[in-house]
């Protein structure tokens, strides 16, 4: 028997495309033409069986005759490592006259009289496609949209952290100073009501020192410029916060 250079003529001749998502049968076709005048026996496989119905997956093809293979891809969890594994061979022999046993012709066919031709499997996602598209328009419009700047610019969320850092620092300021002015404000009055009974004092005639009298006046000039003090430490404090926030 002759050896086979080319027996069928394969529609597509070199891959099996698959378009998921794949979680329901996917059915391609392949068509196997003999351009021979002698019948021809083909029979297809595959290196994952269990992923595939191939119908049919043998048979005899007449001269001129064309026959088309169904192959279902069945369910399964699509992963990118596992497409190279997929592959498909078709085996042909030219059809003994009066050949009958299918069994029989193959399991007596020589190896030179094999001819073998090869099939990868490609696989296709849609949303896969999508993704890339989308990503390559967002690199593109965030390169275009990029605003241009001299220098390192500082982030927005640490800017804001910034700001508020410092208004807590001065409402803290602000309350301490409040709070010094309260206690101010209570000597002052206490001074004011010890200046007060010893007028009163001297008026009724009750012998006060000089010296117990100059002291609070003392005290009371020093308390007074404090209280200034702290009174424009607040303003101060205040309209600085205006202006920050």
């Amino acid at each position: 028997m002759a050896r086979l250079e080319q027996v069928l003529i394969l529609e597509p001749p070199n891959e099996l495309k698959f378009k998921g998502p794949f979680t329901d049968v996917v059915t391609t076709n392949l068509k196997l033409k003999n351009p021979a005048d002698k019948r021809v026996c083909f029979k297809v496989k595959t290196t994952a069986p269990r992923r595939y119905c191939v119908r049919p997956n043998s048979g005899i093809i007449d001269p001129g005759s064309t026959v088309t293979v169904s192959v279902m891809l069945q369910p399964f969890d699509y992963d990118p490592n596992e497409k190279s594994k997929h592959k498909f061979m078709v085996q042909t022999v030219y059809a003994p006259p009066g050949a009958a046993d299918m069994e029989a012709v193959w399991k007596d066919a020589k190896p030179e009289d094999l001819m073998d031709s090869k099939l990868r499997c490609v696989f296709e996602l849609p949303f896969e496609n999508e993704k890339s598209n989308d990503l390559e328009m967002s690199k593109s419009a965030a390169i275009t949209n990029a605003p241009k700047s001299d220098g390192p610019a500082i982030p927005k969320s640490a800017s804001a952290s910034l700001d508020d850092t410092e208004v807590r620092k001065l409402m803290e300021e602000c309350k301490r100073l409040q709070v010094e002015l309260v206690k101010m404000t209570d000597e002052n009055r206490q001074l004011k009501d010890d200046g007060l009974r010893l007028r009163k004092a001297a008026q009724s005639g009750n012998p006060v020192s000089s010296t117990s009298s100059v002291a609070i006046r003392d005290n009371g000039s020093t308390a007074l410029p404090s209280l200034l003090v702290v009174i424009a430490a607040i303003f101060i404090g205040f309209f600085l916060g205006k202006f920050i926030l």
